[in-house]
């Protein structure tokens, strides 16, 4: 039997459709495939923005036809989206071929869920409130070698005002300090050169023992060999100084900080419910890069939340050119039904909105361009991730996060390569093996 998984979202989400992956290979599922093949197919929703729940809806939907000339096809939907309010109804109702309906909290049950649907002609539909213990006891499909997300976080205390993440993965728990090495370790031994630290706010990590994020970053950065280390998401609420001084301390850390600052105007981050401010953000950015002046920061920015006028939108801009940020993820507003951002009045017209994404986009694009030209003529190491059939190179990142492109006559996915660039085109660098 072969499965299909259609991911959407963030890493977080990669990382579970792994995990989805190696529970179905415990079920009897051998292989991957195309979704025309599949035996089952599974949706990993999200629904942090609509364009993500509108993608799924319209994915589903367009099963119908294949649902009704395969027979014992199976489709389960599970992620973010199943675990809102209202939309394991919604989904049911809508597509009543959907045969299982799993939340954040339960993946680990997709064996028993899949078991009981064959044992029936009715739905599963199995929602948690809550996750149980930390740890899965799931052995993921891994399938982005080099490459390894290790999750040391579940949920968000953080209840930004715009944001669905605390109501659809519940309240943070922290793992065990000894399990995240000890998989670190085991992906190290395996093979693996780049280790992703993952959480919705991986700062304010607590292990059982207390080990803080710094002291646990630390840890893994000692494990023997050579790989690097990333982390994501850090919130700038709880960025610290003891934070800056492991990535100084370490070379296996990357350079690079993701440090979503949403906006560049401090009423509308209180608005947000940030709890910092645009001078506290820049003034740890300052201290970041007195310590580190190599780091290279990028963020997240959402434009037109409720509100927000002109003058604040131009304070976001002028934070771009002030924290000389690599580059960045740029949203409109995306009103989640159930935060209280929802509730605001103040709506931005949507002509208004589309202005000022457009207006920070070429900015962001300028920043990232002035930041890729630098980079010619300079020999930077790669982590070689993967080959592409269309353009016939192989690809990879430095540790700033910058994609390199390079011809080489034997396979390098999953080496270290010194690359001198060449040309910079945008966000990608090309290059020759120096």
């Amino acid at each position: 039997m072969k499965y299909h998984i259609v991911t959407y979202g963030c890493q977080m989400n990669l990382h579970e459709s792994e995990k989805i992956a190696g529970v179905l290979k415990e079920t009897g599922y051998t292989e991957p495939s195309s979704l025309e093949e599949a035996d089952i197919i599974v949706f990993n929703t999200c629904c942090i923005r609509e364009n993500a729940e509108n993608h799924a809806f319209g994915n589903i939907g367009a099963l119908k036809k294949l649902k009704r000339e395969k027979k014992g096809l199976l489709i389960a939907v599970g992620g973010c989206m199943v675990q809102e309010a209202g939309k394991a109804k919604l989904l049911k109702d809508k597509f009543p071929f959907i045969d299982i309906l799993f939340g954040t909290h339960n993946l680990n049950e997709l064996r028993a869920l899949i078991e009981r649907k064959k044992a029936q002609k009715k739905s599963v539909i199995s929602l948690l409130e809550e996750r149980g213990e930390t740890e899965d006891g799931v052995t993921p499909v891994r399938t982005s070698y080099p490459n390894a997300w290790v999750n040391i976080t579940y949920g968000c205390n953080n209840f930004c005002t715009y944001c669905i993440v605390p109501y659809v993965r519940g309240r943070e728990r922290s793992r065990r300090a000894e399990d995240i090495l000890g998989e670190v370790q085991a992906l190290v031994s395996e093979g693996y050169k780049e280790i992703t630290l993952l959480g919705q706010n991986v700062d304010s990590y607590r292990g059982e023992d207390g080990t803080t994020f710094p002291e646990l970053l630390d840890r893994v950065a000692s494990i023997e060999g050579k790989f690097r280390v990333r982390f994501m998401t850090s919130h700038p609420k709880d960025f610290t100084e003891e934070l800056v001084a492991v990535m100084k301390k370490h070379d296996k850390i990357c350079k690079h900080l993701h440090l979503p600052v949403q906006s560049g105007n401090d009423r509308i981050l209180k608005l947000m419910n940030r709890r910092y401010t645009r001078e506290k953000y820049l003034s740890d950015l300052a201290l970041l890069r007195r310590e580190i002046p190599d780091c290279e920061v990028t963020t997240d920015l959402i434009v037109a939340f409720p509100t927000e006028t002109e003058e604040e939108f131009e304070d976001t801009l002028s934070l771009v050119e002030e924290a000389d940020l690599s580059s960045a993820f740029t949203f409109i507003y995306s009103p989640r039904t159930g935060t209280k951002a929802a509730e605001m009045e103040g709506r931005i017209d949507e002509d208004v909105a589309k202005d000022r994404i457009t207006r920070l986009i070429a900015l962001v694009n300028a920043k990232t361009r002035e930041k890729s030209a630098k980079y010619v003529g300079r020999t930077v190491e790669i982590l070689c991730e993967d080959f592409d059939e269309k353009k016939g190179m192989y690809l990879g990142r430095d540790e700033y996060g910058r994609m390199g492109y390079f011809k080489s006559d034997k396979c390098r996915i999953g080496e270290f390569v010194d690359l001198k660039i060449t040309e910079a085109n945008g966000i990608s660098l090309y290059g020759e093996e120096a």
